[in-house]
């Protein structure tokens, strides 16, 4: 047994991040202030878009994106059913229909195919996300998207850094989608970024997220009343210094990730990641492992169990929308719907993954997790 906890995740500060919130407190303006323009400013320049806002969840940030795209009741919108489901959430507090589509099975991001054949009259946008960091396919999704002429919603919140065809991830979507709560590389608390090119929809998501401070005297009805979903200058000054710290950030989170390599590669039947043609880089959200075919979610729950008897955190990586009580009482998905979804999520597990891991313990994490493997399934066959 581990002597202390492991956790699953946790943020990287420092002394850097301490003083920045020490000077923040020390100041009058606590929200929507100086550092927040400036953290959206040095996020835009990281990825050369033309505007970058700041917002305080991610599901609002793909809210205030539908609103501001004109999104209406009954429209549709095609989405994964696999990953960072929050994200997806935003789509029925929209008023829209989310319309699920299957995954590729080796990169596990929304299928261009399949997302191709739910375009119906009543489609207004696809929103894909890069899975676990791997990006999706977007060479196609454009293409698809472009023929439809439907808005193409890219949902970076796990991918933070990674590479495809040459570029950053956040620069392929018509407006893209940036978590920086935990266990993002770049955590700030609970913030959220939105990226666009797109001037007039940049100023009507700039409008949606808060009043300005020269409009909260103003008493004039709007058909379009903001909400007060922005960011603390608290947050903003801990996003400026994760932001100039990601290179060092994430060095070391690919230690730990080779550390992993090392150790994993004892195990039965083990496969390398998989990395599809056109991606560049990875950098994994989490690090995710996945029981082999004659496993089931059962064996799963069971590993995750026996691992934190031995004081270490993980976590089954995904419960699929269409099998959550919401999209089934209300869109009528069931079970069967996505057996593709359905086989990987059934065996994918998130270990630990940060920087304060240790070589020692990630060879401990995969010792433990091998013989629990070998106690629910008779015979011990993990696949990365």
């Amino acid at each position: 047994m581990s002597e202390t906890w492991i956790p699953l995740n946790a943020p990287d500060y420092g002394d850097a991040e301490a003083s920045a919130v020490q000077a923040v407190l020390a100041r009058t303006e606590q929200s929507d202030g100086s550092l927040t323009a400036a953290f959206e400013a040095a996020f835009a320049d990281y990825l050369g878009r033309r505007h970058a806002i700041a917002v305080g969840s991610s599901t609002l940030a793909t809210l205030l994106v539908l609103k501001a795209a004109g999104i209406r009741e009954g429209d549709e919108i095609i989405a994964p059913p696999y990953s960072w489901w929050q994200t997806a959430h935003a789509i029925g507090w929209s008023g829209a229909i989310p319309v699920l589509a299957e995954i590729d099975y080796w990169s596990q991001t929304l299928a261009p195919e399949k997302a191709e054949a739910k375009i119906t009259d009543k489609t207004c946008a696809i929103l894909a996300t890069n899975v676990n960091g791997h990006p999706a396919d977007w060479s196609k999704l454009r293409a698809i998207a472009t023929q439809a002429n439907v808005l193409l919603i890219e949902d970076a919140t796990e991918s933070i850094g990674s590479r495809y065809q040459g570029k950053l991830v956040g620069t392929f979507g018509d407006v893209s989608i940036f978590d920086f709560s935990q266990p993002s590389a770049l955590c700030c608390g609970k913030a959220s970024m939105i990226v666009t090119d797109d001037d007039t929809l940049a100023m009507k998501i700039r409008h949606y997220r808060s009043h300005r401070l020269d409009e909260r005297a103003s008493l004039t009805a709007t058909l379009r009343p903001p909400l007060d979903v922005g960011i603390s200058e608290i947050t903003a000054a801990l996003g400026l210094v994760q932001l100039k710290r990601l290179p060092e950030i994430q060095a070391i989170r690919k230690k730990v990730e080779a550390w992993y390599q090392a150790q994993v590669s004892s195990f039965e039947g083990i496969k390398p990641p998989y990395v599809a043609p056109g991606v560049d880089e990875v950098h994994w959200f989490l690090y995710t492992v996945h029981l082999g075919t004659r496993f089931s979610a059962s064996s799963r729950d069971a590993l995750v169990e026996d691992l934190e008897t031995e004081m270490v955190e993980s976590a089954a990586y995904c419960r699929p929308l269409h099998l959550q009580r919401a999209y089934i009482e209300q869109y009528g998905y069931r079970k069967g719907n996505f057996l593709v979804t359905e086989k990987v999520a059934d065996r994918a597990i998130a270990l630990p993954f940060h920087t304060h891991i240790t070589e020692d313990q990630v060879a401990f994490i995969v010792k433990t997790a091998k013989d629990a493997s070998i106690n629910v399934g008779a015979g011990a066959a993990i696949y990365l």
